[in-house]
């Protein structure tokens, strides 16, 4: 199992996963922030004062982070940061699931809608994962970080 989940190519299929879905969601979010800070707002979680700052912000860090993943860049801490946004996204989701609000998880923006719940928190978990094992295992041939390493040898 270890040798799978060490192996180059496993670990930039997740990269490219969990890279291509945080620069998906984060281009949605940077197309209608307006949208999105409705979204933030109706978790009910945060301070009204802070609802446009995170939405203008939260999608950029998302966008930087999936783009630099995908390359290789900073591999450790771009997962980090993903790892460390899904579980604040999962915290989100679990209390506004548990108070019974019937509201769009706002992830998607406007690409699609979905509902917290379940579903949402074990989709988030498979990402966390994801990043927790590109975390562990950052090393890898096939990233540009390593590639300009090499050269510079």
């Amino acid at each position: 199992m270890k040798a799978l989940i060490e192996n180059e190519y496993v670990l930039l299929a997740a990269r490219l996963i969990v890279g291509t879905l945080f620069i998906i969601v984060g281009i949605a979010k940077i197309a209608d922030p307006q949208l999105f800070a409705k979204e933030i707002a109706n978790y009910r979680l945060i301070p009204e004062f802070m609802v446009n700052s995170i939405a203008i912000t939260l999608p950029w860090i998302e966008l930087v982070s999936g783009l630099l993943l995908i390359l290789g860049i900073r591999l450790r801490a771009n997962a980090a940061i993903i790892t460390i946004l899904l579980l604040m996204f999962n915290i989100m989701v679990a209390i506004a699931w548990a108070r019974g609000l019937d509201i769009n998880c706002g992830c998607y923006s406007h690409i699609a809608q979905e509902t917290v719940g379940l579903k949402k928190i074990l989709e988030n978990i498979g990402f966390m994962i994801l990043s927790i094992v590109i975390y562990i295992f950052p090393k890898n041939n096939l990233s540009l970080e390593y590639l300009i390493l090499q050269s510079e040898k």
